[in-house]
């Protein structure tokens, strides 16, 4: 009997902890940037003299 509860106690701990890595995966996921996001090369355009 104890080696089943406990059978049943570490899978229901495994589900929890995979369940909490997978919505603290998707909250970095959907994390803002610090930085901007700029363009690192911007092209001159016709219109623009050197």
């Amino acid at each position: 009997m104890n080696r089943l509860l406990f059978a049943a106690l570490s899978a229901a701990a495994g589900a929890a902890l995979a369940v909490a890595a997978a919505f603290g995966v998707l909250a970095l996921i959907n994390a803002t940037p610090d930085q901007p996001n700029t363009p690192l090369v911007t092209y001159e355009t016709a219109g623009q003299g050197r």
